[in-house]
This record gives structure tokens, sequence and C-alpha cells, in this order.
């Protein structure tokens, strides 16, 4: 096998037990491969400028994702385990949450569908494309070299549409579905562990949240909310043992009316970008309802950026305790999620791939976002070692 640098050595290395030893010897070249190669993210593409030092037949690194036997799973775990040396111990997890869409056209793919494209959609235009939808957990970390925070992302699960879950004879899942069940994968994993989950406005639905306060006070959710939202008091206290007992209390006003009748208060918050900005906020607590699934306590803020244009939000989180500087905060981190999509399509061809088959499609997707975890690992453990230029 040729000769890798001690930092990278160290961290590709570390996925061996993911794989059998024949199929490692076929995945080390390709991820060095996908790295340099500067042309579109196909094997044949890899398989190419890594021609002079493989050995075997070219169709034996196609059967890496087509027909070897691996998950992505045991290695988004090992790729977890990597990150977290770089966080302190105690310190809370922010796990970005978010979806992309990887145009992938053709009849035979697998998996794919019309999504909306969040890249070339604005408020008043929205543009779909055909390709894969996938949902992707990314851990947020400040890396010392760089003035903002860089998301990696560990999990991603692609989206199927309903038509094809049907012809396969299994349970439709939707991408609320898939972000909890890689949520209640990293709660499992790391039961010593605290996670504050941050999503847009896609994902600031009463099931997560109930997710969430099931799991509190290792996990919290923090997202984009409704100005109009109706709340609720808690339920007074069953005086009459007689009849149904009441699921909810008296209507609280909404979110804009409390704001229209209070004072702004001032703080200066973390932003996005890395930076800092002056903001006005309001905030009040309250009960979400939902018929079926009961109240769910929730703070919310109302911020008002005093020092640029960005437009006014409402954000809340399950974190009761959070101040509101603090869910301002935490909300702006969510934005290096979209640089790092950005990135892997730039960088590491994310929209270049042209698998169709089953099993290379939902491989292909996760390894090349974990790629870009990968990579930065790398330079992180570099830079440890000697200052970079």
């Amino acid at each position: 096998m040729f000769p890798l640098p001690p930092a990278a050595e160290t961290i590709l290395m570390s996925f061996a037990v993911g794989f059998s030893e024949p199929t490692f010897q076929r995945v080390l070249p390709l991820v060095v491969g996908a790295i340099v190669t500067p042309s579109r993210r196909t094997v044949s593409a890899i398989v190419w400028t890594m021609r002079t030092v493989l050995r075997g037949h070219f169709t034996d690194f196609h059967r890496v994702f087509s027909r070897a036997s691996w998950s992505v799973w045991p290695l988004g775990l090992l790729l977890v385990r990597a990150i977290l040396k770089w966080i302190p111990d105690g310190a809370p997890i922010v796990v970005a949450l978010d979806d992309t869409t990887s145009q992938h056209r053709g009849k035979r793919v697998y998996g794919k569908g019309c999504h909306r494209d969040a890249v070339r959609s604005a408020q008043r235009h929205v543009v779909f494309k055909w390709g894969h939808k996938w949902i992707v957990l990314a851990i947020t970390v400040k890396c010392p070299w760089a003035s903002r925070p860089w998301a990696l992302p560990v999990l991603a699960a692609l989206y199927r549409p309903s038509d094809l879950d049907k012809k396969e004879g299994r349970r439709h899942r939707t991408a609320l579905d898939l972000a909890r069940k890689m949520m209640a994968a990293l709660l499992h994993w790391f039961p010593e562990r605290k996670f504050v989950f941050l999503g847009d406005g896609g994902y600031a639905s009463h099931e997560l949240v109930r997710f969430c306060s099931r799991h509190a006070p290792r996990a919290t959710l923090v997202s984009r909310f409704r100005g109009d939202a109706n709340l609720y008091a808690a339920p007074p206290k069953r005086e009459r043992k007689r009849g149904r007992p009441r699921a909810k209390g008296r209507k609280l006003p909404s979110p804009e009316k409390v704001v229209a009748r209070s004072r702004l208060r001032k703080s200066t918050v973390t932003w996005f970008g890395g930076g800092t900005r002056r903001v006005g906020w309001v905030n009040g607590t309250g009960h979400w309802y939902k018929g079926g699934a009961g109240l769910v306590p929730i703070r919310w803020v109302y911020v008002r950026d005093l020092d640029g244009t960005h437009r006014d939000e409402y954000f809340f989180t399950t974190d009761l305790e959070l101040k509101p500087p603090e869910i301002i905060s935490l909300y702006t981190r969510r934005w290096p999620i979209e640089t790092t999509f950005q990135e892997v399509r730039a960088h590491l061809g994310f929209e270049t791939t042209r698998q169709w088959a089953k099993a290379s499609v939902l491989r292909m997707g996760p390894c090349l976002l974990g790629l870009f975890s990968v990579v930065s690992l790398i330079f992180a453990e570099h830079a440890r070692r000697r200052k970079p230029r």
C-alpha cells in the first residue's frame, strides 16, 4: 500500500474496523483518490487518478459500493468519536440539522425524486430539480485556525419518495422521521453527553419537540418559530373526578401580540458567520399543543437586528433554562452547515456522482459528506503538529 502523511494515516486507519481487510485495501485508495481527483467524483475518475498505485481489476473498486458487505452507520460512529476529541468533556455537542438536494437524473437512478432546491429558490420563487434529498446531521466545531465554526457532517439519510416505499413494501419515512432516527442514534451512542440540535423552520415540528422533551436534559432543540403560533397555559389542577380531564389550559397571547405591547431588550450576540451583532429581543414561555399529542413547554424569542438589515425572526427552544441571548447565539451556529454543503459541491463533487444502483446510491452520498469531515480532521491533526502556513 502507498505511504500516507502522518496526520492522515492516524485518522484513515481508524476506519479499518468498519470493513473487511480486502475491502479496506480498496477503500483506502478510493478515499485518497476522492480527495485529490480534480474532476467528477465517479469511481472511474477516481480509479484513473490512482491508476499508478492500484492493484487489481478496476471492477473490484466499483463493487466496493455496489456489492461489498459494509454499512455507513458504524463509520458514522467512528467519525463522531474522532470529532468529539476536539470538543471538551462536559461541553454540549451542537449538532446542525438540515437537508440538501443533489441533482441526479436518469430513468434507473434509485431513490430519485423531484425536490425543492433550497440553493436556487427564494421566498417568492421556488425551483425544483430531480435528484436525491439527503437529511444531514453535522457537528459544529470551533476550529483554532478559522474565525467561524465549522459544521462537520457525521450522519446522512436518503429521503425516499412515498411511491418507492410503497413499491418496496416499507413504511414511508418523512424527513422528520429520518432526522429523529439519526438524533436517537447519537443519544444512544453517547449516553453521557448532552446534544443541542439546531434546525431551520422545516424541522420546527411538534414531533421533534416532543422527542427532545422526552430526552431532556440530554437533548435540546433550537429552531425557528411562528409569530402567530397558538400557545396555551398548563392545564389546571383537576378538582372533580368526573368527566375527562382538560388537555390544555387557557389560550395565551400569540408571540406577535406580546411583541407589539413589549419593549425590546438589547444584547450583543454571536451572529451568522462567526461575528457579533447588536439585537433587540422579546421572549416568553408557553405550551405548544397538538391534538392527540398533548402539550410541550417551550421558550420563544423575537429577534430584531439593530445593526444590519436581517429580517425579524422568531426562535424557540425546548430548554426553558436557556437565556434569550443564548438561544439567538445557538441558532446562528446553524449557518455553517450551509457553507459545508456549498464546499462539498465545489471541492468534493457531491453532485457529480453517477451511481444508480440501490447500494451504491445509499453509500456514495454519505461517504462524500463524511469525507468533508475527514479532510477537516486531517488538517486539524496537521495543524496540531505544526503551524500551517
